[in-house]
Parts: C-alpha cells; sequence; structure tokens
C-alpha cells in the first residue's frame, strides 16, 4: 500500500460549504476514487490559514494520477471551483507533499 499526501487551498468564508459539500459527497465520486486504487482519504483543515491537508492510502497498482480524465471528477470539479483555489481547468492547485517520517 503506498501513501499520498498533498495541500490544498480554500477560500476565505468557504469553509462550511465545503464541509457541507463533502458530508453530501455523491456516491458515483466514491465509487471513481475506489476504482482508480484509492482504498483510503482523509481531508484535515487548518482554519486558521485556510489549508487542506490531503492524505490517501493507494493501492500498488493505482491509477490515481489519471483522475483527472475522468467526467465525474471535472463535474465535482466544476462543483466546488467556488470554494477552492484552482487551475484553469477548474482543477484544485495541489502541492504534494514529502513523507519525512511514518510510523505504523
Amino acid at each position: 500500500m503506498l501513501r499520498d499526501a498533498f495541500r490544498m487551498k480554500l477560500k476565505p468564508g468557504c469553509i462550511e460549504e465545503y464541509r457541507k459539500r463533502h458530508d453530501r459527497i455523491w456516491p458515483e465520486l466514491v465509487k471513481a476514487h475506489s476504482d482508480c486504487g484509492i482504498c483510503d482519504y482523509s481531508i484535515y483543515l487548518d482554519e486558521e490559514t485556510l489549508t487542506l491537508f490531503a492524505f490517501r492510502r493507494l493501492t500498488e497498482k493505482n491509477t490515481a494520477d489519471r483522475m483527472g480524465e475522468l467526467d465525474i471528477i471535472k463535474k465535482w470539479w466544476e462543483y466546488n471551483r467556488d470554494l477552492m483555489e484552482v487551475n484553469p481547468d477548474n482543477s484544485p492547485v495541489f502541492t504534494p507533499l514529502v513523507e519525512v517520517f511514518h510510523m505504523d
């Protein structure tokens, strides 16, 4: 199992709406993540900086790097573009993070 982490950024005033939309996550979006080999996915928020920290566990044969090609992912990005810093294609601006410590 691989571990992957990255950060994203919310826009000011969007915390509650971001939570609400994730509380009502679309089942087909969850399935797409699972189909791409993502078995565990958590997002944490630093409320002071509006930084989102995402952590996910990936299968060895995952296709997570190609998720942006899926229509359901593009639809989710479009739906959330008003809440986050995004790229021109509406994908979240994200910065990969380097693991410096892990303990089982």
